[in-house]
């Protein structure tokens, strides 16, 4: 199989790539001309790409799957007006320019995997999300929406469109979980204003595998939470953070503190609840390695 990956050096693109290639598949990673870093990275198979244009190398051709993994992460940096014309443009200008691309293959890749993120559902309390559960009208839950619909535009070319509802993906060395971890090595850890709002997780080794299921199997057309089964509220995972750990918990983030220093992003990203579950995979058979937080976190943190 030949699979194209954008945002292929971040942490997801890294681990699918490699779980790809040490499976025998093509990958070939779109690399943005402008990003020293990427092109310092450079592999064989490995593109040169505009994202706005979507114009990439020939030598895409006859690609089965597009894996689409590009955007600039939410969390560095406070969310100025400059800073969320990145984030939009990181992502559905992107999309935009690659469903253009996909536009002109020939022949045209079997399906499209495009990230999106469970700040589609908004701020929800104890609701339990489904992928049928409607969007919210906050900044993070109208960036996924259009980053979704862009996307959307492949399925008019003939081409299948998956769009993966990332939850809060855990890793040891990168993403969510190093800076979670950081006030609990000094000893400052806490949960966040009232810990009651939900967390929906997931570790990074089932979203490989989720991401890999779905370009198999050709039924799933729509879009996928890929969020562990079993969502915890913030309270019960700074408890489990700090026994793993072996380190105390006992502060409370007030949440004028974090709006202090965040912004909005601290409602929309900390202080927001979203109680998600992966209904879609579940329904066609995918089994979670990780399904719950503690034997999850023992594995990752495990030296």
């Amino acid at each position: 199989m030949k699979v194209l990956i954008t945002g292929a050096t971040g942490l997801v693109g890294t681990a699918l790539t490699q779980s790809l290639r040490a499976d025998g598949h093509q990958v070939c990673r779109l690399l943005r001309k402008k990003d020293e870093d990427e092109q310092d990275a450079k592999q064989p198979c490995d593109l040169d790409w505009d994202p706005r244009s979507g114009a990439f190398d020939t030598a895409a051709e006859n690609a089965d799957a597009v894996v689409n993994l590009a955007g600039a992460s939410v969390a560095d940096g406070r969310w100025t007006e400059d800073r969320k014309e990145l984030l939009r443009s990181s992502r559905v200008v992107t999309t935009q320019g690659l469903v253009s691309a996909i536009e002109k293959m020939s022949p045209r890749p079997k399906v499209l995997v495009s990230a999106s993120a469970i700040g589609y559902y908004g701020d929800r309390g104890d609701e339990l999300l489904t992928e049928e559960s409607g969007p919210r009208a906050d900044f993070l839950s109208r960036l996924a929406e259009e980053w979704e619909s862009a996307a959307m535009k492949a399925q008019t070319l003939g081409v299948r469109v998956v769009r993966l509802r990332f939850g809060v993906i855990l890793a040891k060395d990168a993403g969510a979980l190093p800076q979670m971890m950081l006030p609990f090595k000094i000893g400052a850890g806490g949960k966040l204003g009232s810990g009651k709002q939900w967390m929906s997780w997931v570790a990074l080794d089932d979203v490989v595998r989720a991401i890999r299921f779905v370009i198999e199997n050709a039924a799933i057309r729509s879009a996928v939470n890929v969020t562990a089964p079993q969502p915890v509220t913030n309270a019960e995972f700074t408890k489990l953070l700090a026994h793993t750990m072996h380190r105390p918990a006992f502060f409370t983030v007030p949440p004028f503190a974090l709006r202090a220093v965040l912004g909005e992003m601290a409602d929309q990203m900390l202080l927001s609840s979203q109680r998600v579950v992966p209904r879609v995979l579940l329904d066609s058979g995918f089994e979670f390695r990780f399904p719950d937080l503690q034997s999850t976190l023992a594995a990752i943190l495990r030296p």
